[in-house]
């Protein structure tokens, strides 16, 4: 994450449909919070030096949203290599991402590909809130990042058993329904300042969420689990492990989120929400993990304490140390 976390999903608020004025005014004032949340976290660092570059890749499979995409393949890939799909936050691109993540020189070092996806709708935020997002092969963003990953895995003979998820905002927001409509594809997920698994969900058409957003939709760690396990009905295998990050003081997508996303996950995998192991990596960060004690534990909670919702740099490589994309299989 050297993360470069960026704004909500902007759109409308549920009916009752504000009058015109108020509208525009709504309309003014997001445009304010995205263009200073985007000065705030969109500092990019260098590309890696290398002749490997990102590269556009078209006619990849079905995409009912019409979602670009674009790759990362190192020069020293690894024989049959893990494959990374990397989502941006709202107003972002693929090509942002790739820039202000430290990924794609992540890949250099160990060999594996990032997917770099970009949203195409007008918000550029992730589609997390429709019916047919939330529900396995039903169609919107999930139907096209599944393509791209398939497409990538067939191009490459990338290792099935080592595919992985991660994102910041709404990319995060996106990692916890790629791992539940996409349980069986998945072996984990990192997600940075995001939401748990169809708590975004709405069915009239909205991007947004408030009632979600603001941290105000609390449900038991059994209700939340049921959430996911509806995304793919009759599935009865292993679930992806999960690394959650958050900042306490986080404006955007309250901190909350975090609470019910330790919930979902941990009753998704059956685990007690008692942690089995905590402690403080660095000022203000507390870690804690369920599921087991080391790097790798089923559920990794990461809580910066004073932090928004822009997180501090350079924990991409703990995330590839929870993926295990730093060491062979």
């Amino acid at each position: 994450m050297s993360q470069t976390v960026a704004p909500p999903q902007p759109a409308a608020e549920s009916a009752p449909r504000p009058h015109p004025r108020q509208r525009s005014a709504r309309a003014t004032l997001l445009g304010a919070v995205l263009a200073l949340l985007a000065a705030t976290f969109l500092t990019a660092t260098a590309p890696p030096a290398s002749a490997a570059q990102l590269t556009e890749v078209t006619n990849f499979g079905e995409n009912p949203t019409n979602l670009r995409m674009q790759i990362y393949v190192p020069d020293s890939v690894a024989e049959q290599p893990p494959v990374l799909l990397a989502l941006h936050y709202c107003t972002g691109t693929g090509e942002a991402y790739y820039s202000g993540t430290q990924f794609a020189s992540l890949a250099d070092q160990y060999g594996f590909i990032v997917i770099y996806p970009s949203a195409t709708r007008s918000s550029r935020c992730w589609d997390v809130s429709s019916p047919q997002a939330l529900s396995r092969g039903g169609g919107s963003d999930p139907v096209g990042l599944m393509s791209m990953v398939n497409h990538t895995v067939e191009t490459y003979d990338a290792d099935t058993s080592r595919v992985f998820v991660t994102g910041a905002s709404s990319g995060a927001m996106m990692t916890n329904v790629m791992l539940g409509v996409y349980p069986d594809v998945f072996a984990a997920g990192s997600a940075s300042s995001g939401v748990p698994f169809g708590c975004f969900a709405t069915t009239n058409g909205s991007e947004w969420n408030s009632e979600c957003s603001g941290g105000r939709i609390i449900h038991t760690p059994q209700e939340w689990g049921d959430l996911v396990r509806a995304a793919y009905p009759g599935y009865t295998g292993p679930y992806p492990r999960m690394q959650l990050w958050h900042g306490t003081v986080d404006d955007i997508l309250a901190y909350q989120n975090f609470t019910e996303e330790i919930k979902q996950w941990t009753n998704v995998h059956g685990l007690s929400q008692t942690p089995e192991f905590s402690d403080s990596p660095q000022q203000g960060l507390t870690r804690t993990r369920y599921g087991g004690t080391g790097t790798q534990a089923t559920v990794e909670a990461n809580s910066f304490a004073g932090s928004g919702h822009g997180l501090p740099g350079g924990l991409d490589p703990r995330v590839i140390a929870f993926f295990g994309l730093d060491s062979a299989p």
